[in-house]
């Protein structure tokens, strides 16, 4: 099963992918985790990164897309994989194509959150209020104004992908803003209809 997960900031993704690496026991990629990683551990392409998202901006295409490429090509991703926070442009998103082209591979769902933007920014306000009650550390990109700037990137640059795999066919629309366990039971319902490819 290769799923993408499609949604602005704050939809969710990171919670439904968590269920459904569970029920297909397929990774979740996340480009956010994997490029946290990277600047934690100082990679060069982590140092490259940090001053980028310190800023609530993106990293280049080029990264990104080499993170995936290496990913993908591990052992745990063979039986399929859910991309989250990947694609985030066109430009991304025709790469992804092309890599999984070139390795016969296909994907299987998109499925995109479907939120009302004006109170994800409430969301990621709790978000944060939760982890700091927990004694977690508050993400960087859960402060209210770094959030802003990426909600507006998404919309700028990410939105963009949803049409193009509206096209393929591959799209599916979940309403973000069910409870948790909702969501998760629309997403089953899309994928129960799907044959695994290999």
């Amino acid at each position: 099963m290769r799923l993408i997960l499609v949604g602005p900031p704050g939809a969710g993704k990171g919670t439904q992918a968590a269920h459904l690496v569970a029920k297909y026991a397929i990774p979740q990629l996340s480009t956010g985790d994997m490029l946290r990683a990277a600047v934690a551990a100082q990679t060069p392409v982590g140092v490259k990164a940090k001053e980028v998202m310190d800023a609530g901006g993106l990293v280049s295409d080029e990264i990104v897309v080499g993170i995936i490429r290496d990913r993908i090509a591990e052992e745990d991703a063979r039986n399929g994989f859910i991309l989250d926070g990947f694609p985030r442009t066109l430009a991304q998103a025709e790469a992804l194509d092309e890599m999984l082209e070139a390795n016969s591979l296909k994907l299987n769902a998109v499925i995109e959150l479907r939120v009302d933007q004006s109170k994800l920014v409430d969301r990621i306000i709790k978000r944060a209020a939760d982890a700091q009650a927990a004694g977690q550390p508050v993400r960087k990109d859960d402060d209210p104004e770094v959030f802003k700037q990426r909600l507006e990137a998404y919309n700028r640059d990410t939105a963009v992908v949803v049409p193009y795999y509206e096209k393929t066919g591959l799209l599916s629309v979940i309403d973000g803003m069910q409870s948790i366990d909702e969501v998760t039971a629309s997403i089953d319902s899309v994928l129960q209809g799907l044959d695994e490819k290999v």
